[in-house]
């Protein structure tokens, strides 16, 4: 009998979900042709609702065309299988359902024998818990994750799928936002980017956009010098701001150059903006993994605000690069990387191995199947 597969893509997306499945669909066709492939539509919501598409024999052929797009062929969405409460508000399950079940329940109506996830670490700790029912209930089923995330925070994975992209999307992005500074004196303009609790693909995307400087031409005598369209600031989740030392040499900065470019990370100070936002009877929304969302938590904004008068500034700019990043095709480096990864993954789930395609940082940073349990 040939083996049934399925995909399932979540979270936000990222510069590998589309080329992720193609390059499962491409590996699946040199060791498994007959397998039958199929993908669980907008993630865990399409396998709590059984809601699937097989694919054709033309999808199976024309796997390339999806190493030309970004976001998800087959959907994303935001669901944990262990809160039990959000996915009945939701009704992707029935009052009294365990959610687990359901999804190990649909799995085996459907007679799935592989399944692989492609997400972050919210979706690799769900498949985690998936895995372990599967397996502590007898379903005989394997569970092979890849690791996508713009944060490159997944532990213990050195170097997660989409990132090197959306860093240099972002680093992309900023070079035709930097221009703003001529249109104000003492302008202050924030890149705010994608990034929770880790400040890598801020820091990546300043380092890639300075990298871009190196190639510019400048024309001191009409102002147009390397000091003013670089980088000043860098602030991340990890550091912490002595922040009036900082306006201090920001000032200097400003009286100098007629503008500051500051790199933000969305999750620098947000805990101060939580505590302000909530200390002030304001509630703020959060999503099925208890993160407050920072689409309207807006830090960017936040420390416009608090830096408009601070730093003297006549004219303030915040714009996020975060969307136009993670929506990006991969670049040849993450293409490769993916290939790699979807490589190492349909042969450890071909064997019956459970786990996660990735790069593992505890073993050199070799191709390594890594048990769900050590995925933080």
């Amino acid at each position: 009998m040939p083996k049934k597969v399925a995909f399932l893509t979540a979270g936000g997306i990222a510069p590998c979900l589309s080329s992720s499945i193609g390059a499962l669909i491409e590996r699946y066709n040199e060791l498994e042709p007959d397998a039958i492939l199929s993908g669980y539509l907008n993630g865990y919501q399409g396998l709590l609702l059984g809601k699937s598409i097989q694919f054709s024999d033309q999808v199976k052929e024309n796997y390339e065309v999806l190493f030309e797009f970004g976001g998800s062929a087959i959907g994303n969405s935001r669901v944990k299988l262990t809160n039990v409460e959000d996915c009945t508000k939701r009704q992707l399950v029935q009052e009294g359902q365990d959610p687990l079940h359901v999804a190990a329940e649909q799995l085996k109506a459907d007679d799935i024998d592989i399944l692989h996830t492609i997400g972050g670490d919210d979706t690799n700790t769900t498949a985690a818990d998936l895995a372990k029912y599967l397996e502590d209930n007898g379903y005989g089923l394997t569970v092979v994750g890849l690791p996508k995330t713009v944060d490159n925070d997944v532990f213990p994975i050195s170097q997660t799928l989409g990132a090197w992209t959306a860093a240099e999307q972002s680093a992309l992005f900023f070079e035709n936002v930097a221009n703003e500074n001529t249109t104000s004196t003492r302008q202050l303009i924030i890149h705010e980017v994608m990034g929770r609790h880790c400040g890598w693909l801020t820091a990546a995307a300043a380092r890639d956009y300075r990298e871009r400087l190196d190639g510019y031409r400048w024309l001191p005598e009409l102002n147009i010098t390397r000091e003013r369209w670089d980088v000043h600031a860098v602030w991340i989740p990890e550091m912490e701001l002595d922040l009036e030392s900082e306006l201090e040499r920001l000032n200097a900065i400003m009286d100098e150059h007629d503008c500051v470019n500051l790199f933000l990370s969305e999750g620098a100070g947000t805990d101060a903006i939580i505590r302000e936002k909530e200390n002030a009877g304001e509630e703020l929304r959060r999503d099925a993994f208890g993160h407050v969302r920072l689409d309207e938590l807006k830090p960017g904004q936040w420390f416009a605000d608090k830096l408009k008068e601070s730093l003297s500034a006549d004219k303030v700019l915040v714009q996020k690069s975060g969307y136009f990043a993670r929506s990006a095709r991969p670049n040849s480096r993450d293409l490769e990387l993916i290939k790699q990864t979807a490589a190492a993954a349909v042969t450890a789930a071909i064997a019956g191995q459970s786990g996660v395609a990735a790069l593992d940082m505890n073993e050199g940073g070799q191709m390594s199947i890594i048990d769900f349990a050590r995925i933080a």
